[in-house]
């Protein structure tokens, strides 16, 4: 068990910050950070399956502060991926959209997603694929289940 539980701690480390880094890069030449592109498609894909784009439900789904969300759009709006709109029926409420721009980013970061799984899936058997999907489905249901860290562990980075 002990040998499992480090290599699913160096897959969980090392794959996912190579993914977010090569994210990063297919970046690199433009004006947005994976943070903000993220955000872009979290809106463009909220919109599109109808679901609630209020700046609230955004920060809730995303998991982010408001405030954090606020400067992020801000942020966005004036680089012109993202416009707020008032509600037609609740002038209160405001509304996350994508603008044509923010529509063009979310499509390339999903390119690039396509083309990983894609390469990915091109060197698995159908075996190998099939038991990595039913692997994924019980990660993603870990992760979405609501685990956390325990809150009185902290990490205490020293540096030199």
């Amino acid at each position: 068990m002990e040998h499992q539980s480090e290599i699913l701690h160096q897959f969980l480390s090392d794959v996912f910050g190579d993914i977010q880094k090569r994210e990063e890069d297919s970046l690199a030449a433009g004006d947005l950070s994976l943070r903000e592109v993220q955000l872009i498609d979290a809106v463009c894909r909220t919109v599109d399956q109808g679901g609630d784009n209020r700046s609230t439900a955004i920060a809730a789904a995303r998991r982010m502060a408001a405030g954090t969300l606020t400067s992020a759009v801000d942020l966005l709006v004036k680089k012109g991926y993202l416009i707020r709109l008032r509600d037609g029926k609740d002038r209160r409420v405001v509304r996350l959209m994508p603008t044509q721009q923010g529509r063009d980013a979310s499509e390339r970061h999903r390119a690039f997603h396509r083309r990983m799984t894609d390469s990915l899936l091109s060197v698995l058997s159908d075996q190998e694929a099939s038991a990595l999907m039913r692997g994924m489905e019980k990660l993603t249901d870990f992760f979405r289940g609501g685990w956390q860290a325990p809150a009185n562990q902290t990490i205490t980075v020293q540096t030199k």
